[in-house]
C-alpha cells in the first residue's frame, strides 16, 4: 500500500475514532435524557427526514402516533443522535474500502455490504422486514469474511470489521424503538457503540505506530487483555444498571444502599436477559428489590476493577510504561469519582453523561496500554 493511502488511514482513523467518542458521548445525553423512544419510528422520525417542525406536521405526528406524542425537546436529539451515527457509519466505510483496496474480494465485499446495508433500510421502511433482515444479515458477514481473508496487518482487518460492527450497531438502534428499550437491547447498544469506538481507536493506535520495537513488554499482555474484559463487564453492568432505571435504586446512599449494607434485593428477577415482546420498557418494569440488586451488583463489580486495574496502572508503571499506567490511573479515579457523584447528586444529566464518556476513556488508555506491549509491523507493502 502506498505511503499516502497509509498517511490517508491514518489521520481518517483517528478522526473517526475521535468523532465515534462524541458519537458514545451523545447517544448517552439521549438515553439518559428519556428520549430514546422520542422518534417512535425509524430511521425517519414521526415519517420524516428530520423531525416535525410547523404546527400542521406535529398535528399530524400526533395524529399518527396517538400513544406516542410529540416531544420537541426530545425528538431532536434522538434524530440528530441518527445523523451523527449515519456520519460515522460513511467514515468508516471509507476506511473499510481504503483498508481492502488492491485486493478484489475485499474490496467488492465492502462495497456489496454497503449496498445491501442501504437497500435494507429501505426495504424496512417499505414494511418488508423479513428482507431487510436477511439483506443486513448479508451485509454484516460480507465484511468479516473480507477481513478473514485479507493479507494485511491486523490495524487493516480491524479496519474492515468495524464496518461488520457499525452496520449490526444500526440494527440495534433499530431494535431500540421497534422493541421500546428493551434493556438487552439498550445495553448491547452501548457495548456496540463502544466496540466501533475501541476497534477505531484501535486501528488508530496501530496506524500511528503506537507499539515496542522488541517483546519486552510481552508479559504484560495477558493482564492488560485481562483488564479490558473485566472493564467491558463492568461497563455491561451499568448498561444493564441504566436500560432498567436502576440508577437510584439505593437513592442517594453511598457506600449504603437505602440506609443499609444489604437491602432486600431479588437477584433471579433482576438479571432476567428477555421478558417478551411488546413491553414498554420506558421507566423500567422492575420492582424496587430487583433494581437494587442490580444497584449493588453494578458497584461490587465497580469495586473488583478498580481493584484490578489499579493493580495493572501499578505494573504497567513499574515495568517501564510510566505514562500509561499514569492514563489508566487518572481516569480510573476520576471514572470513580463520577459514579460516586451519580448517587450523591441524583443522577445529575451532566454527570451521569460524563460516566459515560469517561469509561470510553478509560478503554482508550487499555487500548493504548495493549499496544504498547505488542510489536510493531514491517512497513506496509503495496
Amino acid at each position: 500500500m502506498s505511503p499516502r493511502a497509509v498517511k490517508t488511514l491514518r489521520t481518517l482513523a483517528l478522526l473517526a475514532a475521535l468523532f465515534a467518542f462524541c458519537v458514545v458521548m451523545f447517544g448517552a445525553f439521549v438515553r439518559l435524557s428519556n428520549a430514546g423512544l422520542s422518534c417512535p419510528d425509524w430511521p425517519t422520525c414521526y415519517g420524516k427526514a428530520t423531525w416535525p417542525g410547523h404546527a400542521q406536521d406535529i398535528a399530524r405526528a400526533n395524529e399518527a402516533f396517538p400513544d406516542r406524542p410529540y416531544e420537541t425537546h426530545k425528538a431532536w436529539r434522538e434524530q440528530v443522535h441518527r445523523f451523527l451515527a449515519g456520519s460515522l457509519g460513511v467514515m468508516v466505510l471509507a476506511i473499510a474500502l481504503i483498508a481492502a483496496w488492491r485486493r478484489r474480494f475485499a474490496t467488492v465485499a465492502v462495497i456489496a455490504a454497503a449496498v445491501f446495508a442501504a437497500v435494507g433500510v429501505v426495504m424496512y421502511m417499505r414494511g418488508e422486514h423479513l428482507f431487510s433482515s436477511f439483506l443486513s444479515a448479508l451485509a454484516i458477514a460480507l465484511p468479516l469474511v473480507a477481513a478473514a481473508t485479507l493479507d494485511r496487518p491486523g490495524a487493516w482487518k480491524i479496519g474492515v470489521v468495524a464496518l461488520a460492527v457499525i452496520i449490526f450497531q444500526a440494527m440495534l438502534g433499530m431494535w431500540t424503538v421497534t422493541l421500546l428499550l428493551k434493556p438487552i437491547v439498550v445495553m448491547g447498544h452501548l457495548l456496540g457503540g463502544l466496540a466501533t469506538f475501541g476497534l477505531l481507536a484501535w486501528a488508530a493506535l496501530r496506524w500511528w505506530r503506537v507499539g515496542s520495537v522488541d517483546d519486552r513488554f510481552a508479559a504484560l499482555r495477558t493482564p492488560v487483555a485481562v483488564g479490558i474484559a473485566v472493564l467491558v463487564c463492568q461497563i455491561a453492568l451499568g448498561g444493564w444498571t441504566s436500560s432498567n432505571y436502576a440508577a437510584l435504586a439505593c437513592g442517594t446512599d453511598f457506600p449504603k444502599c437505602l440506609g443499609q449494607w444489604w437491602p432486600q434485593t431479588d437477584f433471579p428477577q433482576a438479571f432476567v436477559l428477555w421478558r417478551g415482546i411488546g413491553v414498554n420498557y420506558e421507566g423500567g418494569v422492575l420492582d424496587m428489590a430487583a433494581r437494587s440488586a442490580i444497584q449493588i451488583a453494578h458497584r461490587i463489580g465497580a469495586l473488583v476493577t478498580f481493584c484490578y486495574l489499579g493493580w495493572l496502572s501499578h505494573r504497567l508503571a513499574r515495568a517501564g510504561l510510566r505514562k500509561v499506567g499514569v492514563a489508566v490511573a487518572v481516569v480510573l479515579v476520576a471514572q470513580v469519582l463520577l459514579g460516586v457523584g451519580n448517587v450523591h447528586l441524583g443522577l445529575p444529566l451532566p454527570v451521569a453523561t460524563a460516566h459515560n464518556g469517561v469509561a470510553a476513556l478509560l478503554l482508550f488508555t487499555l487500548l493504548a496500554a495493549l499496544a504498547s506491549t505488542q510489536r510493531l509491523p514491517a512497513p506496509e507493502s503495496p
